[in-house]
């Protein structure tokens, strides 16, 4: 169902050649790798000169991967806060979706306010910009760690060319340029009244916003929401080139998945998706893959009925699938998130770790598999 695309070139082949090893560690427990007995070797040898630590900062290293949170889908947990990552390139951080308690994970991750560049939004569900709108408002004006010292660049989907079925919101969908004009509306009066005592900044000038379409060529629309494409670019400076796909992900248009590649190796986000030779495409060769996972059991046990289990099952992707993805994919080293289901009453870590391992064994995945969880830090190099 998810075959990588034959005899095409590798669209990525000059920055990924230059990663070393990819070390792990995870913040106050260690999260074992999952895989061959070759991926457990290469575990005790790179991770020998890198410690656990408590964020980011500090670990000297030119790019890394921090999970903010890791819970699939809205229904909040006290156990998991939403779905968030960040990814800090050279001291410049990179926030991949903003679900619930992203700002507080960013601050407990030891990131700085001043340190974040860029926002990358993968679709417009509410599980994933929750906590979009907070980072702005919320720093506007703040000083020294707090705020922002530059605009933040902000690339996400763009309109969906259809109506709103929302009451009281007549009109076309808003892509992530309207959405953060009506989000900076409706939050108006705080920094009316900051600035009137000349303590505030306007949100909307600490944000440069970009809608990100998918190339005319591609054919792609609200009914064809992910054809075969390739990766196509959305952002590049000195530190980073961003490149997207589409995926599909049940009746969101658009939804995407990002890749990062960085002099220091390249690291993928799948965003929310079912098995697709689009994600196949853009993961290839990539050090870091952080794919989100689904237990259709775990569902079920959770007492859904099982037409709600089909229905999110038709948007998701089945984490017994994640390691041929992984080795169709040919990356490094795979992170399962976006935790469906969340609960650890329902589904164990044990278990999530046991499926893991089940996976890679089962598409005789030779690279290494770690469960996500919260505040987990991995070195990237």
């Amino acid at each position: 169902m998810c075959e990588p695309t034959s005899d095409a070139p590798d669209p990525y082949p000059s920055r990924r050649r230059l990663l070393g090893t990819v070390a792990a560690s995870a913040t106050a427990v260690a999260v074992p790798l999952l895989g061959t007995d070759r991926a457990h070797a290469t575990e005790r040898t790179t991770a020998a000169g890198n410690s656990a630590t408590t964020g980011p900062q500090g670990t000297g290293k030119a790019l890394s991967v921090t999970l903010l949170g890791t819970n699939g889908g809205p229904p909040p947990l006290a156990t998991r806060y939403g779905i968030s990552s960040a990814l800090v390139v050279n001291g410049r951080t990179y926030v991949v979706d903003c679900g619930r308690g992203a700002v507080t994970q960013y601050l407990r991750a030891g990131l700085s306010m001043p340190s974040l560049a860029g926002i990358f939004l993968t679709h417009l569900h509410a599980d994933h910009i929750a906590d979009y709108y907070a980072f702005p408002m919320l720093a506007a004006g703040a000083a020294g760690a707090q705020g922002f010292h530059t605009p933040v660049e902000v690339h996400g989907p763009g309109p969906a060319g259809i109506a709103s079925t929302v009451t009281g919101a007549p009109g076309p969908l808003p892509g992530t340029v309207a959405m953060t004009r009506l989000a900076g509306q409706a939050y108006a009066s705080s920094p009316t009244f900051f600035m009137a005592e000349h303590t505030g900044t306007d949100p909307a000038t600490l944000l440069n916003v970009h809608d990100v379409l998918p190339p005319g060529t591609v054919g792609a629309s609200a009914t064809n929401t992910a054809p075969a494409m390739r990766p196509f670019t959305v952002m590049e400076n000195d530190d980073v080139k961003v490149t997207a796909v589409l995926v599909p992900h049940g009746a969101v248009f658009p939804a995407y998945a990002y890749r990062f590649d960085t002099d220091h190796g390249s690291v993928v986000f799948s965003g929310d998706t079912t098995p697709t030779p689009n994600l196949v495409t853009l993961a290839r060769g990539a050090d870091v893959l952080v794919h989100e996972a689904l237990y259709p059991e775990g569902l079920t046990g959770l007492g859904l009925p099982q037409a709600l289990v089909d229905h999110i099952m038709a948007g998701h992707t089945d984490v017994a699938e994640l390691g041929r993805i992984a080795a169709q994919s040919d990356v490094r080293t795979l992170i399962a998130t976006h935790l469906g289901p969340g609960q650890r009453t329902a589904v164990s870590d044990a278990t999530w770790r046991r499926l893991l391992r089940d996976s890679a064994r089962d598409a005789d995945y030779g690279g290494r598999m770690l469960l996500g969880s919260d505040l987990m830090h991995v070195a990237v190099r």
